[in-house]
């Protein structure tokens, strides 16, 4: 499903303008980036968090030139599903 068939269904269901609906999809999406930008968590209930997960230092190897490399330490986001939503997504697999 892609962001055009969230917003087309989101109209259908609620009577708003697609207009409307792209905008405020818009800026649900700007203000997690924010927030995770700024190490600020979204939790969002029954659906699941947003979460920023930091990843350490390693060391890897660049094999086409036989060298070591140290990747450093950063942030990545993630996202961790709510337990009703996972147990949802498991109930519709056995159907």
């Amino acid at each position: 499903m892609t962001k055009a068939d969230i917003v087309n269904e989101i109209a259908k269901n609620t009577g708003v303008d697609k207009a409307s609906v792209l905008a405020t999809v818009e800026s649900f999406m700007e203000v997690v980036k924010d927030s995770l930008a700024n190490n600020e968590n979204v939790y969002l209930r029954g659906f699941g968090s947003f979460i920023v997960k930091k990843r350490a230092e390693k060391t890897a190897r660049n094999i086409s030139k036989n060298t070591t490399i140290i990747i450093p330490a950063h942030n990545i986001p993630a996202f961790k599903p709510a337990k009703t939503f996972v147990a949802q997504v498991k109930d519709n697999t056995t159907k």
